[in-house]
């Protein structure tokens, strides 16, 4: 009776283990299979991010195109985004619109001032950097250039949301900006936004008469840690392997 009762404990003893083998070797292959998925992930995005590097690089020194085919691109759902262009216009300084930026390691604002085409048509154009002391263009009368100009820089797209939660609200009302709204900018001035191109313009780094605005101002160090992402998550999932491997081994030992 002994015997048989040992012998039914030592086939539930068994029963249990095995069950809890399949659940462990479950868990580190649903883990293995996370991981592995990660890593994958991260060297797709690498090979997305170093493309769209690649064709910033090209963009940036290819011919300079004008605003009604940069207009013309935008409309067929193509990215603009970088493209060097020119646009001839008079600015309109009274309408002027501030983003909060920093640059060359000083705080102050970029400022986007519209541009008034032949056509009637508006270009928001970011003219560059001015300290916070120069927010209002009563300080830097110099630079309030009038007349017809002719701008070159960099096409931007606009973005149709605020880039994260983190990013605090515009406060329209002191003309403080912390992401491009398009729409928001346009708008606050009393700018028509059916005649207000839909891109922003970077102008380049052409001094501006007094030295404000500080042009070029244009952010290129887009963060590309892909790679290392990809080899931390690639690693973490050979780590799995080789501790649930010794620990088979020691457990088969034990046994």
């Amino acid at each position: 009776m002994r015997g048989r009762v040992k012998s039914i404990v030592a086939d539930n003893i068994e029963k249990k283990g095995r069950g809890r083998t399949i659940a462990s070797a479950v868990t580190v292959l649903v883990a293995l299979a996370i991981l592995l998925s990660l890593g994958t992930w991260q060297m797709e995005r690498l090979a997305w991010k170093e493309g769209l590097l690649a064709a910033i690089a090209e963009r940036r020194v290819a011919p300079p195109l004008d605003v009604a085919e940069i207009d013309r691109m935008v409309k067929a759902g193509e990215d603009v985004d970088y493209r060097a262009m020119t646009a001839t216009g008079v600015y309109a300084n009274n309408k002027e619109r501030h983003f909060f930026a920093t640059y060359a390691g000083r705080t102050g604002y970029y400022v986007y001032t519209p541009l008034q085409l032949a056509d009637g048509r508006l270009l928001l154009v970011n003219r560059g950097f001015v300290l916070f002391d120069n927010k209002e263009p009563e300080t830097r009368k110099e630079g309030q250039l009038t007349g017809e100009q002719t701008v070159r820089g960099l096409a931007r797209a606009e973005l149709l949301e605020k880039p994260s939660w983190v990013v605090p609200d515009n406060d329209v009302a002191k003309n403080i900006f912390y992401w491009k709204d398009h729409h928001a900018m346009a708008t606050s001035v009393g700018l028509d936004p059916a005649k207000v191109l839909p891109f922003f313009m970077d102008a380049d780094a052409t001094a501006n008469p007094g030295g404000w605005p500080i042009g070029g101002v244009t952010q290129f160090d887009l963060p590309n840690n892909h790679l290392q992402y990809a080899v931390t998550w690639y690693g973490l999932a050979a780590a799995l392997v080789a501790i649930s491997i010794a620990f088979m081994i020691k457990r088969r030992r034990k046994s």
